[in-house]
């Protein structure tokens, strides 16, 4: 493309944002025609979040529903909010209590969380969404803009000047500075009637409303303009107002300052500054009104101001306490006062952000019992807890974002999918000292390593089902069951406590950020002749750098550290298998069982079992042969030896496992309900946990039975024409080109897998 070609398409883009100005008359036509356009602030967010529909996710073991647009789709997630899945539909279920008007009208939304759990990401996310969703035709926001120019007074107007020949030029427009909804310039009971038509034609059980007047700057327009006509004796009053000279209807795109308020930190001023705006004093005497002060001098550019119409955010509210007090009325009343004598009706949606120590300023004098000052703004307050990520694939996909510019939300059909991102290697160029790029190299199942160290200090570990360790439970948690050999168990056939306090603590990404990119300028005492394996970080150099790192950090507490570092022990043993499982497959890859003998097995055992028929390639009905049944057993499950089978027959052990892990594990309607076109290709073979094992794992039976001169011991430098070298060279290869590794990486990894073998081979 060119560069002509990249203003053309920012023209278009530009051109299906904006619209013409359009009269009041075309507007209220345009609502009948799309009635969304003229949603009240709750509604209009409610509608903003559904209108990107949802998804089904795995949270704590759960299934559940989850809005996509908390994954930030229009930014191609670049502040989406990861997890937190449950407290956000909550969020979205009060939403459309308060929109409908059923109750919690007088609430004030609040999200709390220690730090580096979403909440920042929660307001950008809302921002992005709404900014376009408002780009929409179903999603357009519309206000009022001014002109009273045209009226051909003498008297000084909003124009600040007197009448002029090119009175409707755009200069002499004035938009509401609080985006005033375009309805409250009808009289309140024309408002009320054309409201109930309009909620008549709408299959919505959450009706339209606008119950604001309007806006103190609109009002001087329209105050100025019915004195002008009416001295002039129009009869159509009304009209004459609101004409296409006066007035238009205009869309606006939400944004900060338009639409979304966003009060921050640093933020200072009176509490009426930080909330309505300011008199700007240089106007008040050029603008004065009849000797009252003219609300176009005004600067309207506090967050209730900025927010009206939409959305109005409070960020890390502990520094705005002062001001929540003030809040109090506006949920109920729907109104802020520019001073004693000028009051503005406000229709947003109110969101505070905090950490816990907001909560903190609120409880000061809980112990008063009912003399507590704060416990009428604690009673409006609406609690969602925000809390660290629980599930691995979700803290694995967080790290990754923070170590790279990766933003795009992981979406898989099954976990197998998501099991693949988990252990994917991470790739970064980093600059040396000197200046020169290096590209360094997270090893798989690295990032793995330090996503389930986090999570595991995230987790209650008290009441534990028997027999369970934390990673089991992180482990349930992520994919919703636990595979224990051939059992597979779901995570309702676990007794995990409800009051659990998981999520509420523990070490948060901040620390597994800063802890990664200190590896990446870390030089590592190890050196190969050939591979650059002084440039790969491994799992045990992200888990050893994160448990030594606790003592120094000054966010967590001596109780913390010591409870985490008594928590690594099983995480470290884990991702051991995890490298352990990589190496065996990458030397069995060659020898593993194809899907013909499986299902010939299978369709053995089940013809076995259940007396029913099978046939041969002619169509002949045979009978299900007892040493293919046998030789699988024996040779490729491993599980049995000569002495179980008297001849070919098996004895109870054999006849006892095909019946518990192989017929009761499979699909038996699958096979129950098959018709001339079946073939064994219809059956998902992996529902059977035991052949799942024959498909994808091996063990090292299987490699000393298949390698017989194979030695680990002699792996870090096999001797020429030695099994042990041909094995070794094919691993490598294999794990390079199946399974992510560079050839550095794939040499650390079996190194270190071999070296724990060798102590037990023989």
């Amino acid at each position: 493309m060119t560069g002509n070609d990249y203003v053309t398409e920012a023209d278009r883009t530009l051109e299906e944002t904006y619209e013409e100005p359009m009269s009041l008359a075309a507007y209220v036509d345009r609502i009948f025609e799309n009635p969304t356009i003229a949603s009240h602030a709750s509604k209009y967010l409610l509608e903003a979040i559904e209108a990107a529909g949802t998804r089904t996710v795995v949270e704590e073991g759960e299934e559940n529903e989850r809005y996509r647009f908390f994954d930030d789709p229009h930014n191609d997630g670049e502040h989406a909010i990861l997890g937190n899945t449950e407290v956000l539909n909550e969020f979205v279920d009060d939403l459309r209590s308060i929109a409908s008007g059923r109750a919690k009208d007088e609430k004030i939304i609040w999200f709390e969380g220690p730090t580096a759990t979403g909440k920042s990401e929660l307001k950008r996310c809302l921002v992005n969404g709404l900014c376009e969703y408002s780009k929409t035709p179903e999603g357009r926001r519309y206000t009022v803009e001014w002109n009273v120019t045209t009226a051909g007074a003498d008297e000084r107007g909003l124009s600040y000047g007197d009448s002029d020949p090119t009175a409707m030029d755009d200069k002499h427009w004035y938009e509401s500075p609080v985006q005033a909804h375009p309805l409250s310039v009808f009289p309140a009971d024309v408002r009320e009637t054309l409201l109930a038509d309009l909620n008549d034609s709408l299959e919505d059980h959450v009706p339209v409303r606008v119950d604001s007047k309007l806006d103190p700057f609109s009002r001087e327009a329209y105050d100025f303009l019915e004195e002008r006509y009416r001295r002039e004796g129009k009869e159509a009053l009304f009209s004459a107002i609101t004409d296409d000279d006066h007035l238009r209807v205009k869309n606006y795109v939400v944004d900060v300052g338009q639409g979304v308020g966003v009060l921050h930190s640093e933020d200072d001023g009176s509490p009426k500054e930080r909330l309505v705006g300011s008199w700007m004093h240089g106007m008040l005497q050029e603008l004065d009104s009849r000797g009252r002060k003219n609300p176009q001098a005004f600067s309207y550019d506090g967050v209730l101001s900025q927010g009206n119409g939409v959305l109005t955010i409070v960020e890390d509210a502990a520094q705005h306490a002062d001001l929540l007090q003030k809040l109090l009325n506006v949920p109920d009343e729907q109104s802020v006062k520019l001073d004693k004598g000028i009051g503005m009706d406000v229709d947003t949606q109110m969101l505070i952000i905090s950490n816990p120590d907001l909560e903190a300023q609120l409880n000061q004098h809980s112990d008063r019992n009912g003399m507590d000052p704060l416990k009428a703004l604690k009673r409006r307050l609406d609690k969602h807890q925000f809390g660290y990520l629980t599930n691995l694939s979700l803290e694995c996909e967080l790290i990754r974002r923070e170590l790279t510019n990766e933003t795009s939300v992981w979406e898989a059909e099954s976990y197998a999918d998501l099991e693949e991102r988990i252990r994917e290697p991470v790739s970064v160029t980093v600059k040396d000292q000197a200046g020169e790029t290096r590209h360094q190299e997270f090893a798989p199942h690295a990032i793995e390593a330090a996503a389930l160290y986090a999570v595991v200090t995230r987790l209650d570990e008290e009441n534990l089902p028997n027999g369970l360790d934390l990673v089991d439970k992180a482990l349930i948690f992520d994919q919703g069951f636990l595979q224990e050999g051939d059992s597979r168990r779901e995570k309702d056939e676990f007794d995990f406590d409800s009051e659990a306090h998981d999520g509420e603590h523990g070490i948060p990404v901040t620390y597994t950020r800063d802890t990664l990119a200190e590896l990446l300028q870390t030089d590592r005492d190890r050196h190969h002749a050939e591979l650059s394996v002084e440039d790969v970080v491994m799992p045990r150099d992200v888990l050893n750098t994160m448990a030594e790192g606790l003592a120094d950090a000054p966010v967590f507490s001596m109780g913390e550290r010591s409870e985490f570092e008594n928590r690594i022990v099983p995480v470290k043993n884990y991702i051991f298998d995890r490298q352990e499982s990589d190496v065996i497959e990458a030397i069995m890859h060659d020898k593993r069982v194809d899907e013909e003998t499986v299902a010939e097995y299978v369709e053995n055992v089940y013809a076995w079992e259940t007396d029913e028929p099978l046939y041969n390639d002619r169509g002949e009905r045979i009978e299900p042969d007892p040493l293919k049944m046998k030789l699988f057993e024996v040779e490729h499950l491993g599980r049995f030896s000569e002495a179980e089978y008297d001849g070919n027959v098996p004895r109870e052990s054999v006849r006892n496992f095909r019946r518990e892990k192989v017929i009761t594990s499979l699909n038996r309607h699958a096979w129950e309900h098959r018709d001339e076109d079946f073939a064994v290709e219809d059956v998902d073979l992996t529902a059977i946990p035991v052949i799942k094992s024959v498909l994808e794992s091996h063990d090292w039976d299987d490699v000393e039975r298949t390698f017989e001169d194979f030695d680990p011991r002699q792996w870090d430098d096999p001797p020429s024409g030695t099994e042990t070298e041909t094995v070794k060279a094919q691993t490598i290869e294999t794990m390079v080109e199946r399974f992510d590794y560079s050839e550095a990486s794939a040499e650390l990894t079996s190194r270190h897998v071999m070296g724990q073998v060798s102590y037990r081979w023989d």
